[in-house]
């Protein structure tokens, strides 16, 4: 570590440093370039270059592949190199540039871009790029795009927790598509929100996903698992592990209910309906009333919202207006599974009441 003084103005020890480290990778580019034209990389049994440097310089492939980009294109982009020694741009801009050289052929002009390196920063400036190679040749950005679609991929994995996993690729236009209706919906639902930015793109997938409508969902429990009875067994749901009393009751109370009796060999002898559902007249009335989630310090519209029984329907609570609010998918949950529970007063205010903590184990006999 480098010894510095008190008084060291350390900002601008990581400007020199980053400097001097712009200059050793423009040295090793350039180095780069030359050693894939030896094809010593051949003669040790590798399949590229670039394979050779990952394993022996260890590096990642995008950091290998920006070397022999810069090292292929330096002699034209001296300009921009000499505005890099300067200081004035860095060699991430120094690699965008020599990548979209690539990319356009005999079109590219150093001149229209290096005023734009110079002016944004290493990101802005990537963007930037695609924009001039657009303006180049729109038709083979077009076609870009429209492979970058056709290898799009969404992979969907139950864990042994019952987790759902989620890895996929989106194209550009469709990755914006889905961040567009994911960041409003991820916004903190108030002061007291304090999940964290990927818990709360998680929740909004799940509120996009729902679109704020009651889903279809088969849901297998007994009377007994309804009632939260103790010893109750938990419900079973497809394409889920079994799932709590808890969770079973929320979505009761935004879900249209079917009973399906059966025998002791699973045989069923009879079906029925329960309509206790808030829908129709009722959900409109709440959304004029309620406008968002009553949560104190929540407003998520209306549109996101699911109808709340305030005394549950299954200990005698009433669909009716008087016994209904809004809540957010969060704030629904936390009432079901996060034992909170929401008083309305006489003058019509929730009021919000936290779970019971408990300090310790109660005190034994003597």
């Amino acid at each position: 570590m480098i010894a510095l003084q008190p008084d060291v103005d350390l900002g601008e020890v990581l400007v020199c440093l980053r400097q001097a480290i712009d200059r050793l990778e423009l040295e090793f580019s350039e180095l780069a370039a030359e050693f894939a034209h030896t094809r010593q990389w051949d003669r040790e049994g590798y399949n590229t270059a670039a394979d050779w440097m990952r394993f022996n310089c260890h590096i990642k492939s995008n950091a290998t592949w920006n070397a022999l980009d810069v090292g292929e294109q330096a002699g034209r982009m001296t300009q921009s190199i000499e505005s890099m020694r300067a200081g004035d741009i860095g060699f991430a801009h120094l690699a965008t540039m020599a990548n979209t050289a690539d990319q356009v052929g005999k079109a590219f002009d150093e001149r229209k871009l290096l005023p734009l390196a110079q002016k944004h920063s290493p990101g802005k400036f990537y963007a930037k790029c695609l924009h001039y190679r657009h303006s180049v040749d729109a038709k083979k950005y077009a076609q870009e795009q429209s492979d970058q679609e056709l290898n799009h991929h969404l992979s969907l994995t139950t864990a042994e927790t019952g987790h759902l996993l989620i890895y996929g690729v989106l194209d550009p236009v469709g990755g914006a598509a889905v961040r567009t209706a994911l960041e409003p919906l991820a916004r903190r639902s108030g002061v007291h929100d304090g999940r964290k930015r990927e818990q709360r793109l998680a929740d909004a997938l799940v509120e996009l996903a729902s679109g704020g409508k009651p889903a279809t969902l088969q849901v297998t429990a007994t009377v007994e698992t309804l009632k939260a009875m103790a010893g109750a067994p938990a419900g079973e749901m497809e394409f889920a592990q079994p799932i709590s009393s808890a969770a079973v009751q929320r979505m009761a109370w935004s879900c249209s209910l079917v009973r399906v009796l059966l025998d002791g060999q699973s045989m069923v002898i009879d079906v029925g309906r329960s309509k206790r559902l808030i829908d129709g007249a009722l959900r409109r009335a709440l959304a004029v009333r309620d406008k968002h989630c009553q949560w104190p310090g929540c407003e998520r519209p209306a549109s996101w919202c699911d109808g709340h029984h305030l005394v549950h329907w299954i200990n005698g609570g009433e669909t009716n207006l008087a016994n209904c609010v809004l809540l957010c998918k969060r704030h629904h949950r936390m009432v079901h599974e996060g034992d909170w529970q929401l008083i309305k007063t006489d003058d019509g205010q929730i009021i919000s009441v936290a779970p019971t903590v408990t300090f310790g184990l109660p005190r034994g006999p003597d």
